[in-house]
């Protein structure tokens, strides 16, 4: 196949993330040495970016930044700061996009843009959905989290800047009581829901 049809392919089919088997589908290639010499070529000819070993992106339908921070770190939903500055509860935007997983705490760098995952006990790893294509944290889910990392001490965040009006709080104490964390507790308290 010529590169000429492949870009063709890649622009039509609006892929955005893609891993190598993925590549040999789209392709309809069975060896899977000559899709990792047609990435190799795509990603000399600036047309796909390795953002990981086996996955990358392609440069005509980049992905938005919460459909890579999930990709990136896989289980992985957004949370935190991110969460809480697109349901409009945090006013800043973060400047890194931030996520929770079960896996250990990593930061990942992709074009400039840093990626940041908080390890969270598996007990906690619950309360996100599918919108769209991202997988983000309920806005009750992301407030507790926040409150939770920041009873432990890995992240601070002004209690009194956050705008509640748009959290249920029903749900909101109905996932708390799942919490049985000390710290958590006396944080909790210093909300004014």
């Amino acid at each position: 196949m010529r590169l000429v049809e492949i870009i063709k392919i890649l622009k039509e089919t609006k892929v955005k993330i893609l891993s190598l088997s993925d590549l040999k589908k789209l392709l309809d290639i069975e060896n899977d040495n000559t899709a990792y010499k047609i990435a190799e070529k795509l990603i000399g000819e600036k047309f796909l970016l390795r953002i990981k070993k086996g996955t990358y992106i392609s440069t005509f339908n980049s992905p938005k930044d919460f459909e890579l921070a999930n990709a990136l770190y896989v289980p992985s939903y957004i949370s935190f700061e991110s969460a809480l500055s697109y349901y409009g509860i945090l006013s800043q935007f973060p400047y890194s996009t931030t996520s929770v997983s079960p896996k250990k705490t990593k930061k990942i760098t992709v074009e400039g843009k840093e990626y940041s995952y908080t390890q969270i006990s598996r007990k906690l790893y619950w309360g996100f959905r599918r919108e769209g294509q991202i997988i983000i944290a309920s806005q009750e889910k992301a407030l507790l989290d926040m409150l939770y990392i920041t009873a432990k001490g890995r992240r601070k965040v002004e209690l009194d800047e956050l705008d509640y009006s748009s959290i249920n709080k029903k749900d909101f104490y109905k996932m708390c009581q799942k919490v049985k964390y000390r710290p958590f507790l006396n944080k909790l308290k210093e909300i004014r829901l």
